[in-house]
């Protein structure tokens, strides 16, 4: 993995909000994989082989008058990520119980305590879909439970879900450095009950799940949800992150044809998390 080069573009955005989640959004569509929100807008990084010189041709912020967003890129090779993302990762606390933290971090006073190196990987916490689904987590029972961390970028959700009873949890990511950066998390919290795979929903063929889990994006929550659901015990949950408000009606019309039910929604600067339940 040390030969792979990411490309590492730096946006500039006036004003921040709600600029910086649209640029996310359009980015991850575009095949960007890593976000790092700064004080001045986001750094986005997308692997090299994956990049090309008309990347953000679409990306239809840009091309805005209601925002000013200028950027430069670079060239990074991947062993020089740590220093650029120590530079940004500050650690947070989700509702006086989780904290998320590298382990450079001074250890908080919370019931739950996560350690992570996120490196390339999305899911620190920090960003709102993330921290709506720890919220989500905290909020539910796990005990005994059997769950799915579909797109589980550096495994934090299935990390929290051991410490509070799942007794077994696959963890899933197409991307090959969330994949193996889920396996240095999930040995790094001691988590004994969480297998790690590199794909995609075709992995899932015959196993049955209690609850999952998937932060991915709206396009591919549409695609995967029929599996999802055939997947799900009865009574199970599903709960679902990476859109926006504007997007409930497409998710909870496919989620409503496959005998899912919307219980709870959770709201963060636009962004959701829904917590599904199978009738």
């Amino acid at each position: 993995m040390s030969n792979i080069i990411y490309k590492g573009y730096y946006f500039k955005v006036e004003p921040l909000q709600p600029a910086v989640e649209i640029l996310i959004a359009e980015l991850g569509y575009a095949g960007f994989e890593s976000f790092v929100e700064t004080e001045e807008g986001v750094t986005a990084y997308i692997q090299k082989d994956e990049w090309n010189e008309n990347i953000l041709d679409d990306i239809q912020i840009l091309k805005s008058e209601e925002f000013d967003i200028s950027y430069t890129h670079e060239d990074i090779e991947q062993t020089n990520w740590n220093a650029e993302w120590e530079k940004n990762f500050n650690p947070i606390v989700v509702d006086n119980q989780c904290a998320v933290r590298a382990p450079f971090h001074e250890k908080f006073d919370t019931e739950f305590d996560i350690v992570i190196e996120p490196k390339m990987s999305f899911g620190t916490g920090h960003h709102e879909t993330t921290h709506m689904m720890i919220q989500h987590i905290l909020q539910n029972n796990f005990k005994d439970q059997s769950v799915l961390d579909m797109g589980c970028g550096t495994a934090v959700l299935a990390i929290l879900t051991e410490m509070k009873g799942a007794n077994k949890i696959d963890a899933i990511d197409i991307d090959n450095w969330c994949y193996l950066n889920s396996l240095e998390n999930v040995e790094r919290n001691n988590c004994n009950n969480i297998k790690v795979y590199e794909g995609d929903a075709t992995l899932l063929t015959d196993q049955q799940y209690d609850t999952i889990i998937a932060n991915i994006n709206r396009n591919i929550l549409l695609q995967d949800i029929k599996v999802y659901a055939k997947r799900l015990n009865a009574n199970g949950s599903l709960f679902l992150s990476g859109f926006y408000q504007e997007d409930i009606p497409l998710i909870e019309k496919e989620c409503n044809s496959n005998n899912l039910v919307l219980k709870t929604t959770l709201n963060k600067n636009n962004w959701v998390a829904l917590h599904f339940i199978k009738k």
